[in-house]
Parts: structure tokens; C-alpha cells; sequence
């Protein structure tokens, strides 16, 4: 077996895994080159966090940065007339499914010899790298957009990362932190390929969930995309194993108000962004998007664009049956509904619809739908 190696897997080219490295030489984004899967008895059944699995991580020299992320409920609820598994990814040490990413990121970084990174982020991601940096005795820098709300910004802060608000839109700071790249490790939860690998936990979490099988849908909140990637590297490994018998349909959910991975798929025309409730998915220009076109075919999946109000209506009936997550996450509950509603998932099949974020990340957002002054 050829050693594990960064792969521009646009052009087939691979760099040796032993240098950082964030990107390709032009800057492509970059995967990993096929890991092989594990068995049951490989997962570390005494380690409660995602590190069970570290098996089928790549190699880590010493030990990983760790507050016991993964391992989430999945708590079946009806909804829109079926029952679906709902994967509660809000039980994170920061509230989000970034802590996957950021506690396997940061941990083959460090142990790579990289001691300060950079990131930007107004919202999960940044809270993610912030907190796993710190316990990692890292030092970790935020760029925000300035426009940023400051209360977004506080957990990072509290995390003792330095935050720098650039002005402009999230696009112009984005552009800020590749410049910012040169000086300082750009350890990005939407570019670094390590970040996938912890975003694949998923998939090996919700294969030992389901009794060592395979769901038949998994819905997500999609922005850039690191979910439908992560659960599609999972998967796959569990497939190359002969662990499951076929991947489960992957189906990304969108506002429609910035969807551009929804519209390529569904051949729709390109439209300018617009503001939307769901904003932790308010991506404009995933620079992955066609991996994750190439996911939802191959898995035949889709993508669903939601409404304002659809989204802010399934936000408030989860919240009613004890639930309580952002409005982001909460379209991937909506999109259930709507597929339910069109035939192209039935209600004895299992389902399982990824909630990402919790509710209190977005308590403005969602006193607006109830109505309630701040």
C-alpha cells in the first residue's frame, strides 16, 4: 500500500504527508489519498470521544487534542409525518460539529511542529479552532469580518485566541487570510484536508449507532461542504473494508438564499447571495463545490433549497419538541419534510438529519422568530 500522501484530487498530484501544507503548490484544495476503513474490533470501545476511531485516522505521533467531541446522541423524532434519527452534534465541547475537525486538524498539526495557526471564521469554526488550540497549547489567530456581531466573536476571545476584523465582506476576509497565509499557518476548517478526516468521524460514529450498518439517507446542513465530504470519506473507507454493502444517499440542504452547491446540482442559474437565517451555511463560493457535486451523484443524493420561512419553521417546531438548535442546522429537518413530501425518501427507511449547532449560538436569530424584543 502506497503511504498516505495530500492529494490534489483534481490532477492526481501528491505531496509527501510529512510537510505542512494547507494547499496544492497553485493553491488547490487538497483530500488525502485513500485510507483503508477499520472493523468493529478496532474501535477503541473504552474511549469516549472520537478518537475510538483513531484507527482509521491518519498516524499521530503522541497524543491527540481531545475534550471528548464525538460520540453524539441520535434521538429519533417525528417529523413531517416520519420518524427521522437525529444526530446531535451540538454536544460538543463548543456547541458545534467543528469540534471534530478541529481537534483532528490540530492534533496531526502539532504534532507536525506547528505551533500557531490561523483561521477565519465569524461563527462555529473559529470558536472551534480557538478552544482546541488552546488546549492544545497552541496560539490561534481569527480573522472576522468587522461587520461581525462582537457577541459571535466572544467565545473565541474567551479561548485567547487574537481576533483581527477586517473590513469588508466575508468573501474580502477570506482573501485577508490567504494573504495572512504567508506569514502564519493557515489551518482553515474549510481548506485543510486534516479537518475532513475529523469530519469523517461521523460517518464511522453513525455505522457503530446503527448496530454496525450503514443509514439509507443522511441529510446536512451544507455550507462548504465538510460534512457531505466527511461522510462521504467515511463511508467510502467502511465500503473498501466490505463493512457496509453501499453508501447511503447524501443529501445537502441549503437556504435557498445562498445555495450555490444545491443550484449546480440541480442545474439551476447562478444567483447572487442573499442574507439568510441560516448564515452558518452562507458560503458564496465553496471551493470544493465540485467534490461535493461528485458526492451527491455518486451516492444518488441531492440537495434541497429551503425558504426563509421554511427554515425558520422547522427551527421553532424542533425547539417544540425539545430540541433547541440554530436556524443553520435546522433546514437539514426541513429538507427531511420536503423529501418526505416528494417521494424521494420513504418513511421506513432510515434517515438520519445531521443537526450541527446549538440554539444558543443564535439567540437573536431566534427571539426574532418567536417575536421576542432582545
Amino acid at each position: 500500500m502506497d503511504p498516505l500522501a495530500y492529494l490534489d484530487p483534481r490532477s492526481g498530484r501528491t505531496w509527501p504527508l510529512d510537510i505542512p501544507r494547507w494547499c496544492g503548490d497553485g493553491q488547490e484544495p487538497l483530500l488525502l489519498t485513500d485510507l483503508p476503513g477499520i472493523a468493529p474490533d478496532q474501535v477503541e470501545r473504552g474511549t469516549r470521544s472520537l478518537w475510538r476511531y483513531r484507527a482509521a485516522l491518519p498516524p499521530l505521533a503522541g497524543e491527540p487534542i481531545t475534550m471528548g467531541e464525538g460520540c453524539t446522541p441520535l434521538v429519533a423524532r417525528q417529523f413531517g409525518g416520519a420518524t427521522a434519527l437525529l444526530k446531535c452534534e451540538w454536544f460538543m465541547p463548543t456547541g458545534s460539529f467543528k469540534d471534530r475537525g478541529a481537534s483532528v486538524m490540530l492534533s496531526l498539526l502539532r504534532a507536525q511542529g506547528v505551533e500557531a495557526v490561523l483561521e477565519d471564521s465569524s461563527g462555529n469554526g473559529g470558536a472551534a479552532i480557538a478552544a482546541y488550540a488552546a488546549a492544545g497549547g497552541m496560539r490561534a489567530k481569527i480573522m472576522v469580518p468587522a461587520s461581525t456581531s462582537p457577541a459571535k466573536t466572544v467565545q473565541s476571545r474567551a479561548s485567547g485566541a487574537e481576533i483581527e476584523l477586517v473590513p469588508g465582506s466575508r468573501q474580502d476576509c477570506a482573501d485577508a487570510a490567504l494573504r495572512e497565509a504567508t506569514s502564519t499557518f493557515y489551518a482553515s476548517h474549510n481548506w485543510h484536508p486534516f479537518f475532513l478526516q475529523g469530519t469523517k468521524t461521523l460517518a464511522y460514529e453513525l455505522w457503530e449507532d446503527l448496530g454496525f450498518r450503514a443509514p439509507d439517507n443522511v441529510i446536512v446542513p451544507c455550507g462548504a461542504g465538510s460534512n457531505v465530504l466527511g461522510c462521504s470519506i467515511g463511508f467510502s473507507e467502511l465500503l473498501r473494508a466490505g463493512q457496509i454493502d453501499r453508501l447511503p444517499r447524501i443529501f445537502a440542504a441549503q437556504p435557498a438564499n445562498c445555495a450555490p452547491i444545491a443550484r449546480e446540482f440541480l442545474e439551476l442559474d447562478a444567483v447572487p447571495p442573499q442574507p439568510t437565517i441560516a448564515e452558518g451555511t452562507a458560503i458564496a463560493q465553496p471551493i470544493r463545490l465540485r467534490e461535493c457535486i461528485g458526492v451527491l451523484r455518486l451516492t444518488q443524493g441531492g440537495a434541497v433549497m429551503l425558504s426563509e420561512a421554511e427554515i425558520g419553521q422547522a427551527c421553532l417546531g424542533l425547539a417544540r419538541s425539545g430540541i433547541y438548535v440554530e436556524p443553520t442546522c435546522a433546514q437539514a429537518a426541513a429538507a427531511f419534510g420536503k423529501l418526505l413530501k416528494l417521494g424521494t425518501i420513504n418513511p421506513d427507511e432510515t434517515t438520519v438529519v445531521v443537526l450541527t449547532g446549538s440554539g444558543l449560538k443564535a439567540t437573536p436569530r431566534i427571539a426574532e422568530l418567536l417575536g421576542l424584543p432582545l
